[in-house]
């Protein structure tokens, strides 16, 4: 059974760091592109960042470029994604989920009916 499980979210302070971890089974991650959206209260699901299935590839949010850093590791059927410089817009629910596609789409990176299945979800609060 395919399931994806999120972990590492937490709260933190402002300019802090978190990393997240996207964990795969039942089946082979490394076959396919790997997103990561978040969802903050009373807001749409937005695409944060993006990962082609060689890692070659990666998209990222305006809003998280520069601070954020997406990579994987097919060994270990994992997707991470690190979070420097957090600001409290950060704030949100993240989720992991699987492209139906090998590459990040290069106009549509975060177009979710790209997007097959989906994680849980975790929160991330960045809060004094």
């Amino acid at each position: 059974q395919l399931q994806l499980v999120e972990s590492g979210g937490g709260l933190v302070q402002p300019g802090g760091s978190l990393r997240l971890s996207c964990a795969a089974s039942g089946f082979t991650l490394g076959d396919y592109a790997i997103g990561w959206f978040r969802q903050a209260p009373g807001k749409e699901r937005e695409g944060v960042s993006c990962i082609s299935s060689s890692g070659g590839g990666t998209r990222y949010a305006d809003s998280v470029k520069g601070r954020f850093t997406i990579s994987r590791d097919n060994a270990k059927n994992s997707v991470y994604l690190q979070m420097n410089g957090l600001i409290a817009e950060d704030t949100a629910v993240y989720y992991c989920a699987v492209s139906k596609f090998s590459l990040c789409g290069a106009g549509s990176w975060d177009s979710r009916a790209d997007f097959g299945s989906w994680g849980q979800g975790i929160q991330v609060t960045v809060s004094s």
